[in-house]
């Protein structure tokens, strides 16, 4: 059966939108999603599931964290496959040092990324900020918080997206293979 990684944009950051990991494993669970297991306390999730449509999954999840929780946020939902191409397009590949300071943006949409594509000019260098149809990647060699780019994703212009580091993104792409078998 299919693999599939959940992301929630902007949830236990700070003092707002607390998701519980554990509760975030019940309702997905509750769902109907087998093999769940969740990855740090950022709202990241891997779970089996026979039905194939990650927008489907995407739409059942944000609404049950609604009903169940009372959190609105953006969900993001990807199939291993999906997740295996986003790590396989990247511009870049960071060194072991750089997973941290490497990020991928992700979307439920490609348009939604697209909209990125203007924030290229806020780029300083040594940074390199790269928007796909799959993804977009932002390499910040000095730190996210130094960033032009990195605090626009954070904020409003990123609303429509999640972003996670390079190590996150590994530790997911990991849980999604390796309980596939």
């Amino acid at each position: 059966m299919p693999r599939f990684v959940v992301l929630l944009r902007g949830v236990n950051v700070g003092k707002g939108n607390r998701v519980p990991m554990a509760e975030f494993k019940a309702l997905l669970e509750g769902l109907g999603y087998t093999n769940v297991s969740t990855v740090l306390n950022s709202g990241n999730a891997v779970f089996t599931s026979s039905g194939r449509s990650p927008a489907k999954h995407a739409g059942a999840i944000a609404t049950a964290l609604q009903q169940k929780l009372g959190i609105s946020t953006p969900v993001i939902v990807k199939s291993a496959a999906e997740l295996s191409a986003i790590i396989g397009g990247s511009p870049i590949t960071p060194a072991d040092a750089d997973h941290s300071r490497y990020f991928v943006s992700f979307a439920a949409e490609e348009e939604a990324l697209l909209a990125l594509a203007p924030l290229q000019v806020l780029t300083q260098a040594p940074e390199r900020f790269v928007v796909s149809s799959l993804a977009a990647f932002l390499h910040c060699p000095n730190g996210i918080l130094e960033s032009k780019v990195g605090e626009a994703l954070l904020g409003k212009a990123g609303k429509r997206v999640t972003t996670r580091n390079w190590a996150t993104v590994l530790k997911l792409s990991a849980q999604a293979g390796a309980s596939a078998a």
